[in-house]
């Protein structure tokens, strides 16, 4: 691993704007340099379904022994990112025990850093770069680059059926009886020093709701109305919010409705939604939270249309399971500690795994991410790379 390079190339990377919807410049980058590799580089035709002005980028490279592995990051950022300005600097880096003296990257003035995710794809290229100057050892090795992950998942959900299957003209060191089964996919996007291993991520339900009163005049005649704004606050109150168990939460983020003050408000729409790691606790959430809304609109002599949508499932691993054995080892080998930890937010993790991969999220260091205060020491940034590197070392085995 060239610790250098593999700052030198998140410093290009970061200075790529690439919000969501308009990925097709770092897409560029990235088709490069994969090309420059040896990888064979396609897009897909997601685009026309998400709006991007680029597709998921597939990228392929044959190995030297059997078996298959991916690695996948996503392209797009959020806002303010226009005009990034990368700066190192010592800091001091202050947990629960210790204080320390780190030195970091961070943005230089009012943007993100987008070290989410761009930190993940640094630090995969570098691992590849590696192994491939070394000339040791590798599995045949499939790259995923997504768009629009902060966009609730639509590049990775937008992947079509078969879309990550082996091009059948394409060689590889892995028999063709084998090629179809599910293969581990190493997602590289969440918080963490790199060792941290994500064992869970979450159902995500959203809920859209119309809730329908009667209009009348607040002041000459209340009583012929039924708010509807009434009606959603007895909802919400009714409702169980917040952390509900250890892995299970709701939300009611968005409340719209009413014309005036002086008219008793007709129509209400509320938006919420609920996560847990498990798909009975989910469902007695989202039921709990649909019944609050039917009973008030009963009480106050209202209706209510209840929708609800699963944007994506859950992802769990077990401690025993192959591929955290097999992440536990790689760490051990470039001396990371392994470190399990669940997570209340999804990833492309959760729409990967049903695309035909075993896929898994693995933390890269980012920190304060999403905000203009987001920071990576530049030694995560290293390990990453040398855990890349690892992992294909650990599957060539």
């Amino acid at each position: 691993m060239n610790p250098d390079r593999v700052l030198e190339s998140f410093l290009e990377m970061v200075a790529i704007e690439s919000p969501s919807w308009h990925e097709a410049p770092m897409a560029a980058y990235c088709a490069e340099k994969l090309a420059e590799m040896g990888f064979t580089v396609t897009f897909d035709a997601s685009a026309a379904e998400t709006g991007s002005d680029t597709g998921n980028l597939i990228a392929h490279l044959p190995g030297t022994v059997p078996g298959r592995i991916g690695f996948s990051a996503h392209l797009d950022t959020v806002k303010p990112c226009a005009g990034i300005e990368a700066v190192i600097e010592q800091r001091h880096i202050c947990d629960d025990i210790t204080c320390r003296m780190a030195e970091v990257v961070c943005s230089a003035g009012e943007t993100i850093l987008s070290a989410d995710d761009k930190a993940g794809i640094a630090a995969i290229f570098e691992g590849l770069r590696s192994v491939l100057e070394s000339g040791t050892p590798r599995p045949d090795i499939t790259v995923l680059l997504t768009t629009c992950e902060e966009q609730s998942l639509l590049g990775a959900g937008a992947l079509a059926e078969g879309a990550l299957a082996w091009p059948e003209n394409l060689p590889a060191a892995t028999p063709e009886a084998e090629r179809d089964g599910r293969f581990p996919l190493f997602v590289l996007d969440a918080d963490g020093a790199p060792g941290t291993i994500i064992m869970g991520a979450p159902y995500h339900w959203t809920l859209r709701a119309r809730i329908e009163g009667r209009a009348a005049h607040a002041g000459v005649e209340p009583e012929e109305g039924v708010s509807a704004i009434q009606i959603a606050a007895a909802a919400v109150v009714a409702m169980p919010l917040g952390r509900i168990d250890e892995c299970t939460t709701a939300n009611v983020g968005r409340i719209e409705g009413g014309v005036a003050v002086n008219i008793v408000p007709a129509v209400v729409a509320l938006m919420g939604e609920c996560r847990s790691l498990y798909e009975d606790r989910v469902l007695a959430q989202r039921d709990a939270m649909t019944r609050a809304l039917e009973e008030a609109a009963a009480r106050f002599g209202g209706q209510v249309e209840v929708a609800w949508e699963l944007d994506y499932p859950a992802v769990v691993h077990e401690p025993g399971d192959a591929i955290v054995a097999h992440l536990e080892a790689a760490a051990a080998t470039c001396g990371l500690e392994s470190r399990h930890a669940t997570s209340g937010g999804g990833a492309d993790v959760n729409i990967l795994g049903t695309k035909g991969a075993d896929a898994i999220t693995l933390g890269i260091g980012m920190t304060n991410f999403h905000s203009v205060d987001e920071y990576i020491e530049v030694v995560d940034l290293q390990n990453m790379a040398r855990y890349v590197e690892a992992i294909i070392a650990e599957y060539a085995m």
